[in-house]
């Protein structure tokens, strides 16, 4: 093989393994985490009040996960950093599955944070839905046994 050539070839090389580790240090990400618990798969089980976190630098993610309501409404609370870009929702549902919260926030326009009390519901075992999409910043949310 001719010096040309094989310099060309390590430089090919390097080039490849830059992009290659480069890359992975920019692929979108996002993670929630409740309770102190990075949700992996869907559907963990909490009692007790909901606090918990998100954070993406551009990626999409969904995880459910349940929670004991011994009441028929829940507060909620969310909030995210000013800066941030994407969307944000959760969606409640009660023990029969309805419905009774559906809301989201969008990082590129104002208000960045919600609260209130969800609609009335069944008590009992509570499905929470949390969405990130193309989601770069940060965030948190809360849910506990209404009024």
């Amino acid at each position: 093989m001719k010096t040309s050539d094989l310099f060309k070839t390590f430089i090919a090389g390097v080039m490849m393994l830059t992009v290659v580790s480069c890359s992975k240090d920019d692929d979108p990400t996002a993670r929630i985490t409740v309770n102190g618990t990075v949700l992996v798969g869907d559907v963990s089980d909490f009692n007790g009040d909901i606090d918990a976190s998100f954070t993406g630098n551009g990626g999409s993610l969904t995880r459910s996960f349940v929670w004991n309501n011994s009441l028929t409404t829940a507060d909620y609370n969310a909030d995210i950093t000013a800066t941030a870009e994407g969307t944000f929702r959760m969606v409640v549902e009660d023990s029969t599955g309805e419905v009774v919260l559906d809301r989201s926030l969008n990082g590129a326009v104002e208000p960045d944070s919600y609260s209130g009390v969800t609609s009335s519901g069944a008590s009992g075992v509570w499905t929470t839905t949390i969405t990130v999409t193309d989601f770069n910043g940060d965030g948190s949310f809360s849910l506990s046994e209404g009024n």
